[in-house]
């Protein structure tokens, strides 16, 4: 008897688009925010015209917003970073629809190409950063909208502990 079911097989099930099912106008669930997030990255034409590249700083532009729900655009120069930060009570999903990113959390270091996506819970700290050598843009899915983004000191930036 052969052990492995579709999903295991699949692997990611984000992956495998027929056993998605398709966004409901205002999501309710992760995987509807997720499917909000992919359908909407993958409809260029709603988005595209609007990016703009700032190089003083990261430029957004809120996209849409549902009930209790908000979607931003971000553009992202090379060098070009967040800082460390949370997102308050919101918990959100990032979608890479254009170039790389690079996220740094307390477990590692993620590069995040076109079409990676990230899922995050209220509290999650982390810093992304466009390190490569070209421009990126995402798309960020926010519930509740975000009202805060405290930023935290950055483990590098911090002095390292004397012992005798």
């Amino acid at each position: 008897m052969n052990s492995d079911n579709d999903l295991q097989i699949a692997g990611d099930i984000l992956e495998v688009p027929h056993l998605l099912q398709p966004p409901r106008e205002h999501p309710a669930t992760v995987a509807e925010f997720v499917g909000l997030a992919r359908s909407i990255a993958a409809d260029r034409d709603q988005w595209a015209h609007l990016v703009r590249f700032d190089a003083t700083t990261r430029w957004y532009h809120r996209l849409r917003t549902g009930p209790g729900y908000e979607v931003w655009l971000l553009s992202w120069l090379p060098g070009q970073g967040s800082g460390r930060h949370d997102h308050g009570r919101s918990s959100g999903v990032l979608t890479v629809v254009e170039g790389t990113l690079t996220e740094h959390t307390v477990r590692g270091t993620r590069a995040l190409g076109a079409g990676s996506q990230r899922v995050f819970a209220p509290g999650y700290v982390h810093e992304v950063v466009n390190d490569a050598l070209e421009p990126a843009v995402s798309l960020h899915v926010y519930h509740p909208g975000l009202t805060e983004m405290p930023m935290h000191a950055s483990p590098h930036c911090e002095a390292p502990s004397v012992t005798a």
